[in-house]
């Protein structure tokens, strides 16, 4: 089991994944615990933003008492420490550099405890049934709990960060034992589509060619087999171009785009539309609209009162996902996509940035087997008198239904498209429909993998606007595409925070690894921003190597934003095959002052593979910003969150990510301080500045590093604990980093020694040189 945590903490997570053999095999209680108390544990990330008290990579650690301890909360768990790896228990090794146990060593905790916390560390213990609160909250532990949440218990976060913090404040016990929870289990049925097309006067002219051409793209390669679709448009009036028809091959998509609408004119009178769709739906299913999907396109506001009619569509359980083509499209779309669980996009009508098209291409949905998704490689547009020339790869994991089409602004270019073997495809090949000046190749069988070449030659017009969009579906049955989902992390903002861009990279819920990763914000009224998105660890991204891609977006200008991602391969893209963290697997339990191991966890194949060359074009859902007239942001530095720390002999070398002066754009410099543990935590401001006067500031994103002999002499069992605090040119802060900690080992012939006294060390980073402090 695991829980998909894209955010920061105490903001919701993505969704939980439990396994078929979690659900229905008991032997697996043993390892995990009780089914009841997993689900708590996995819905506490997912609702409420907290983390794993437990470290797998990093499962002990010297405290600033020089005590051995396992990665824990609270400290009160007890237990011992014992090699499993052979099947047996047996006395640990221990690293002669480090004076940790070796990765054979476990925690082995007692199966009785005196301690009720805590959920997110180990939920099989039977007396284990509560969060860790600020008492008994173990601030030391190198856990994602304490490096996201700032050192904050689990139900601190909960009670006063979360989403359900202002509900809990007013909760009060129950006096009776609630009743027993009711489970329905539901499985979504064929999907049926209803189109609600915009045909008012100001739809005339390019824009009804432009939605018929997007239209026509999503009826005849993005909607599924088996799929059942309708047509309704709307203007003063509201009329059914087609009636539900079920998506049997290529016959029924053409006779669907065949009834697309082909010219303009009248009012914008949304309820009608809304309405007629809802009658169109009601013809099938024995009236159940619940589930069904809506697009719904308008360029303009509505001409009658949509309250009138939105809460019957609301109430009829479709979900209504919303297009707004154009600057003038009704600001109700949103809320009516939101309101509704559907998905909000908004367009530029022009061809050249081929956003329409991309919009319709979103809205690929299924029922969670990716088999059946048509995935896009390809949306680029150019505007030439000339050549429009370029490649495109098409990886192993797709290749059937592969299709290019073209869209052409005056007259048919000549196509020339080339294979990976050199097998041509020109005019002879191509279908093209001159009313809707739209080019389709299909490609027959499995589109043979490897770099495709295409070129487009416009040899009877002046220079016109043309734009390539390429799909493909899974080449096997039983090999799930390679996929790319992209979103903000809020889908609104006043402009007084940041936004956050994600781009997850996967493939069989596998992370794609050493990817290259753009988005490209673009408002309404003409901002546009290009971002590169890192899966570093770093800034904005949580966690390093996982395959989300993540960006700080601070440019905010009130607008509506369209979010459109392109990723493609470089020569060490890889897919990880390494499982996401979950779970923690429960190698035993003393009882009875008796070891009793579980099953040994299955070990995992952690070996990447390459994926070869591809690309993908995502568009996730377009958000808007409102930023306040004379309101001008001032943000900090991002966050350091990679900060590490080793000794080299007697000096110190630290090593993180250069943060921006405004979150992650931008350079800055970098200072030291020291004091205790407790300061660092809690006074950071009150801490002893050192010396940084050689210390350069690198590019943001940059590897920086910096190596320093400490003035007092480092005793064996010495540990050392570290912080970064950014600061740029107007002053302001960043959030404390994570505290780094080393500790000096020196092993001796007979047991090794830990001196008594604790040094800590802190580096803040600003925009300035700093003269020596010592």
């Amino acid at each position: 089991p695991y829980t998909k945590q894209m955010k920061g903490c105490g903001e919701e997570g993505e969704h939980i994944h439990f396994t078929p053999d979690f659900l229905l095999k008991d032997d697996l209680l043993k390892v995990f615990g009780p089914r009841e108390k997993v689900f708590v544990h996995e819905w506490a990330h997912l609702r409420w933003g907290v983390f794993d008290e437990y470290n797998k990579k990093q499962p002990f650690y010297w405290s600033k008492n020089q005590q051995l301890e396992h990665t824990r909360c609270s400290g009160k768990i007890a237990g011992k420490l014992y090699d499993v790896s052979s099947g047996s228990p047996l006395p640990c090794s221990y690293d002669p550099k480090t004076g940790l146990p070796t990765k054979g060593c476990k925690f082995i905790p007692n199966k009785d405890q005196k301690t009720s916390s805590s959920i997110m560390f180990m939920p099989s213990l039977d007396a284990v049934k509560t969060f860790c609160e600020d008492g008994d909250h173990n601030t030391e532990a190198p856990n994602r709990q304490n490096k996201e949440c700032n050192f904050r218990s689990t139900r601190t976060i909960i009670y006063k960060h979360s989403v359900d913090s202002a509900a809990l404040k007013t909760l009060t016990p129950l006096k009776t034992k609630p009743p027993p929870p009711k489970f329905r289990v539901v499985q979504r049925k064929s999907r049926a589509t209803c189109l609600i097309l915009d045909v008012s006067g100001s739809m005339s002219g390019e824009r009804i060619r432009r939605q018929q051409q997007a239209a026509a793209l999503f009826l005849s390669e993005i909607v599924e087999e088996g799929a059942s679709v309708a047509i309704v448009q709307f203007s003063n009036d509201a009329s059914i171009r087609s009636p539900l028809t079920k998506i049997k091959g290529k016959a029924s998509r053409d006779a669907l785009i065949k009834n697309l609408p082909t010219s303009a004119g009248g009012g914008t009178y949304m309820c009608k539309g809304l309405l007629k769709s809802l009658e169109v739906r009601n013809s099938m299913y024995d009236g159940d609209t619940i589930g069904d999907d809506v697009i719904f396109l308008t360029d303009g506001e509505a001409s009658d009162n949509i309250n009138t009619c939105f809460q019957t569509a609301v109430k009829s359980g479709a979900i209504i996902n919303t297009l707004a083509l154009g600057p003038s499209a009704s600001v109700i779309l949103k809320t009516m996509a939101d309101q509704t669980g559907g998905k909000f996009v908004v367009a530029k009508d022009d061809l050249l940035s081929n956003q329409l098209v991309e919009a319709f291409s979103s809205f690929s949905f299924s029922d969670g087997d990716p088999i059946k998704q048509t995935v896009q490689l390809e949306s680029i547009g150019k505007n030439t008198a000339d050549w429009f020339n370029g490649t495109v790869p098409i990886d192993r994991t797709v290749g059937n239904s592969t299709t290019f089409t073209v869209i052409y602004e005056r007259a048919t270019p000549t196509v020339y498209i080339k294979s990976p073997s050199g097998r041509v495809y020109t005019q002879a090949h191509i279908k093209d429909d001159t009313a809707s000046k739209t080019i389709t190749l299909n490609i027959p069988g499995t589109a043979e993998p490897g770099v495709w070449k295409y070129s487009f030659l416009n040899r009877k017009a002046p220079a016109q606007t043309m734009t390539l969009t390429v799909t493909s579906r899974a080449a096997q049955d039983s090999v799930p595409p390679l996929i790319v989902t992209a979103k903000m992390n809020k889908l609104s903002s006043d402009g007084s925070k940041p936004l956050v861009v994600y781009a997850e990279v996967s493939q069989n819920l596998m992370p794609v690894l050493g990817a290259n990763v753009s988005a490209t914000l673009q408002s309404d009224t003409g901002h546009s921003v290009q971002l590169y998105l890192l899966d570093n660890g770093a800034a904005a991204d949580n966690v390093k190597d996982d395959g989300i891609y993540s960006r700080y977006f601070t440019y905010l200008k009130s607008g509506r934003y369209s979010l459109k991602v392109k990723v493609t391969d470089r020569t060490d893209t890889k897919r990880s095959i390494g499982k996401p963290s979950g779970a923690l697997y429960v190698p035993g339990y003393i009882i009875n002052g008796k070891v009793e191991l579980n099953p040994q966890e299955p070990p995992v194949n952690v070996e990447p593979a390459n994926v070869g060359s591809f690309s993908r074009i995502a568009t996730g859902e377009s958000f808007v910003v409102k930023v306040a007239s004379g309101v001008t942001a001032n943000f900090p530095p991002n966050r350091i969150r990679d900060l590490s720390a080793e000794f080299q002999n007697d000096n110190v070398l630290l090593n993180w990510t250069a943060p921006g002066e405004i979150y992650d754009e931008g350079t800055k410099g970098q200072d030291l301080k020291y004091e205790n543990l407790e300061m660092l935590q809690k006074n950071f401001s009150g801490a002893n500045l050192l010396n940084t006067s050689g210390l350069q500031p690198k590019e943001v994103g940059s590897a920086e590093q910096h190596h320093f002999l400490p003035d007092t002499q480092i005793k064996n069992g010495t540990t050392l604990f570290f912080a970064i605090q950014a600061k740029n040119k107007k002053g302001v802060k960043s959030e404390l980093s994570n505290i780094a900690r080393v500790t000096k080992f020196l092993p001796t012939p007979e047991e090794p020694a830990y001196p008594g006294f604790s040094l800590v060390i802190i580096i803040k980073s600003m925009l300035r040189s700093l003269l020596p402090q010592w």
